[in-house]
This record gives C-alpha cells, structure tokens and sequence, in this order.
C-alpha cells in the first residue's frame, strides 16, 4: 500500500501542491493502481509472442514522387502581394 508520506514526498519532488484531501485520495488511487498492476503480472505470457503494434499493417509509406512544377518559379513570384528580393518574397520577422 502506498501510504501518504509517500504521496507527500512524491509530490514534493515533482513540485505539485497538494491538500490533506487530495493526498489521501491519491494514496488510495495509487495503491489500487499497483495492487492491479499485481493481478495482471500473475497473467502467464511466456507463450505469447513479442508484439510492436496490433493492426499488422507493415512499412506502409510510399515513395516520394516528384512531379514537375505547373508554372514558372517567376509566375509565383508576382502571385504574391508581398515585395520580392532576389527572386525570394520578403516577410515580416517572426520571433
């Protein structure tokens, strides 16, 4: 069972505030956590295998494709309403 001075010292060192209230709830929250954690540890797994995900999907990105351009890097340029410098638009800093 997780007593409260535990609770307490735990949320020293994570810096949390906690009432009287908050502490004894969180005592007993935690310690149901950790004697479940206890009953799913008896479930025997030694024939089970190793698995990284369930849905058995594999390597399922594509290549990239480049694809030519539909108009002239120039034509983009006078698009915009923004002033251009060295066929580069200019925009404002972003911090």
């Amino acid at each position: 069972m997780v007593d409260e001075k535990v609770v307490s010292h735990l949320a020293k060192l994570s810096r949390i505030g906690l009432t009287e209230a908050e502490t004894k709830r969180l005592s007993k929250d935690l310690s149901s956590v950790f004697e479940y954690m206890e009953v799913i540890s008896e479930v025997k797994t030694d024939d089970l295998p190793e698995i990284s995900q369930v849905n058995g999907r594999e390597n399922v990105l594509e290549d990239d494709e480049v694809l030519p351009a539909d108009c002239e890097p120039s034509s983009l340029l006078s698009a915009s309403s923004n002033e251009t410098y060295m066929n580069q638009i200019k925009v404002k800093k972003v911090i």
